[in-house]
């Protein structure tokens, strides 16, 4: 996928979180404070916290009897329909391989600055070390370090941005991946059920499925009240896997009606949610959902992401069994590859970019 060129990308210097932690100063540059709308209000964020985002558990999914099964996908059903965003327990993957990805990520940014800069993130694309989704010198900054990372098909992998320290990065990451990606795959066969759809419909539709991996670093922030660890936006994947670091302060924040609700992390659990594409695949029947991140006065935070999505060259559009007169279609068909591009070449802001494909209401449907 083509990324802007670099040359038109002018974004100054960009000051690393890590080490401005390090410096123990209690000024925040002005560049990451956010306008007073932005701001977290944590008071009110700790009054909604009662409301939890819904938990599924897979095991009743993989193994469970019939009466099981089928209350879970209601379960499911209503997470995707009303919440765009899920927790899942008993999902099968190792926790000695969530603890691996977890070491091997933090050795990665606790190392020394000049070493994680061998691996930069140049403006306009969104792999290697930096800050991704920066296009301008006057644009807000968030409170993190990023470490993004192309996994399938192979033809998306930068050899160079692969780091040989720590020395079993690369290994843990191949198997965490490969193990991340038969949950999505697992988890869109549920999905499609729940659409009273075939089982397949996704896999079929996605070809070989895009993967990529970000390692999202928060470091403590003295005015957490003042800065966001990540903007608000939605997903450009299918699916978004995340996992929270053990030991965590609460970080990930979800919009539900008008209000930031704190995701609580769950023990080896991994938040699911869903992106933009299955939102035009489904008609707008299940919406991805904007979401963003915070930070804390003390404690530094960790997270682990996986985007999964069609690959570039496949056409996208609702699935004509979602369309109806009751449902008319809501987005055009388009490109993924062209989707894509105009998402990693715009800033995150809310659900904008999904502007893209929307249906104006004077264009009519292009069915």
């Amino acid at each position: 996928m083509a990324p802007m060129p670099v040359s038109d990308i002018k974004v100054g210097h960009i000051d690393d979180v890590q080490e401005l932690r390090k410096s123990k100063s209690s000024h925040v540059p002005e560049r990451f404070i956010r306008d007073t709308t932005e701001r977290p209000k944590f008071d009110k964020d700790i009054v909604s916290s009662t409301n939890s985002i819904p938990v599924i558990d897979l095991s009743k999914l993989f193994k469970g009897n019939k009466d099981e099964f089928l209350n879970e996908i209601l379960n499911l059903t209503v997470s995707c329909q009303e919440w765009g965003f899920f927790q899942v327990i008993n999902h099968g993957i190792d926790v000695e391989l969530l603890n691996s990805i977890e070491k091997v990520a933090l050795e990665f940014f606790m190392m020394p600055l000049e070493e994680k800069q061998k691996y930069p993130m140049i403006p306009g694309t969104v792999q290697g070390y930096g800050q991704a989704f920066v296009f301008s010198e006057d644009q807000k900054l968030d409170w993190c370090n990023m470490f993004a990372l192309g996994l399938e098909p192979h033809y998306t992998r930068n050899p160079k941005l692969w780091p040989t320290k720590p020395s079993n990065f690369s290994g843990t990451v191949e198997e965490y991946s490969r193990e991340i990606r038969k949950l999505c795959k697992n988890l869109l066969k549920y999905i499609a059920i729940s659409l009273n759809l075939n089982d397949d419909v996704f896999e079929e539709m996605f070809g070989v499925a895009l993967q990529a991996v970000r390692m999202n670093y928060y470091p403590a922030c003295p005015r957490p009240d003042l800065v966001l660890g990540l903007s608000p936006h939605s997903d450009g994947s299918a699916l978004t896997v995340l996992q929270q670091g053990k030991g965590n302060s609460v970080g990930l924040q979800i919009l539900k009606d008008n209000s930031w609700i704190p995701v609580q992390p769950i023990p080896d659990a991994l938040v699911i949610n869903i992106g933009d594409t299955i939102e035009v695949l489904t008609n707008g029947r299940y919406k991805s959902v904007e979401h963003r991140a915070v930070t804390h006065q003390e404690k530094d935070r960790l997270s682990i992401v996986t985007f999964y999505a069609p690959c570039y060259e496949i056409e996208l559009g609702p699935i004509p069994e979602l369309v109806n007169e009751n449902n008319l279609c809501k987005y055009r068909r388009y490109n993924h590859g062209e989707y894509s591009k105009h998402y990693v070449t715009n800033k995150l802001q809310g659900k904008k970019t999904l502007e893209f494909a929307k249906i104006k209401p004077d264009s009519g449907s292009e069915y």
